[in-house]
């Protein structure tokens, strides 16, 4: 169940140190709003009381130690103009997209995260939350990468394009949403969220070379990363990643904790990293929670906390998004076999 030395222990292992034991998280959103079962996903993340309520229920039922308020990638962008679709348990996403050109650009007003949109919903769930848990879990709010949020504005196409027809345009529209998801992550920390969940899938190695990483989503991320810093709350830097080159990138932009995608070699990033970053990590929320046997999903959680925790500075979590099929048993069961093993 949530405890007082949490943070604590989260300060401990961003430290390099050993807590005393290791936090067990999962992206489990999805699945918890068909858990909780009082309206689809649309209908709770259009309400803040629903939302805090469903966090704190699915928290208190199945021990996880964080409040992973993801919810979709859309707050921010709404305002914006862009066109975002979801309807019933579907998550909602961006479709509609603005003109890729200078003057599109121009045009963009900050929004206000107080006011605009949806944003306030999201600020206000967090405050619940906090209010309900004080500091015995983690509550993480979300940003995303400046290089994700071209792809969210223009679509991913396009903002791929760019970096071969116009990367001047590119780097300035990043420069914009440094602005845009600093003042929108600043806005979580004083709602009362300890942490940020900064996801830069569009720019993981699927998508874009090491070099066009480099020289076009590194910088203005770790930019980011400086000003939560800065501001005193946490990052946790997620881009779905699975290969060891890009991992070691990444971890140069010094977030408080760097996320593995599914697929990543724990083993091989731990030997890597380990010593120079926090991990988190990375049972396959498909392969094993969604698919295998109640067995299975204890044989594996327990391979994989066996290989993150010793040394510390690990925190243990699913890979990426919890599907909302997912096996109530199943969930119980890695939530059990992490608590049962993660002691020092």
């Amino acid at each position: 169940m949530a405890y007082d030395g949490l943070l604590n222990d989260i300060r401990t292992i961003i430290r390099l140190g050993k807590p005393s034991r290791v936090p067990v998280f999962a992206c489990s959103e999805e699945f918890d709003v068909k858990w909780y079962g009082r309206g689809s996903y649309n209908e709770v993340i259009l309400d803040p009381d629903k939302l805090a309520q469903c966090w704190i229920a699915a928290i208190e039922e199945f021990d996880y130690d964080w409040a992973w308020l993801q919810i979709d990638d859309c707050f921010e962008f709404e305002p914006l103009g862009v066109g975002c679709k979801g309807e019933g348990d579907i998550l909602r996403a961006t479709c509609e997209y603005l003109p890729v050109e200078a003057a599109t650009l121009n045009k963009l007003k900050m929004p206000d995260p107080k006011k605009d949109g949806r944003m306030p919903i999201l600020l206000e769930a967090i405050r619940k939350i906090r209010a309900h848990f004080g500091d015995r879990v983690l509550v993480t709010g979300r940003t995303a990468g400046p290089f994700s949020s071209v792809a969210l504005l223009y679509g991913i196409q396009e903002t791929m394009m760019l970096m071969l027809t116009e990367p001047q345009l590119l780097r300035d529209t990043c420069e914009f949403f440094v602005e845009l998801q600093t003042a929108w992550g600043l806005a979580q920390f004083e709602a009362g969220a300890h942490a940020l969940w900064l996801g830069d899938c569009n720019a993981m190695s699927n998508l874009v070379s090491l070099k066009q990483y480099t020289d076009f989503a590194f910088e203005p991320c770790k930019r980011l990363v400086d000003a939560y810093r800065k501001a005193g709350g946490l990052t946790f830097a997620h881009n779905s990643e699975i290969r060891l080159p890009y991992l070691e990138k990444q971890a140069e932009m010094k977030p408080d904790v760097l996320s593995m995608g599914p697929e990543a070699d724990l083993a091989e990033v731990k030997k890597a990293l380990g010593r120079k970053i926090a991990l988190c990590g990375n049972i396959d929320q498909v392969k094993y929670l969604m698919s295998a046997s109640a067995q299975e999903v204890a044989d594996e959680t327990v391979r994989v906390m066996e290989i993150g925790k010793p040394g510390g500075a690990y925190i243990f979590n699913t890979g990426d998004m919890v599907p909302r099929d997912v096996p109530e048993d199943n969930m119980c069961t890695m939530m059990r076999a992490a608590r049962q093993h993660g002691g020092y």
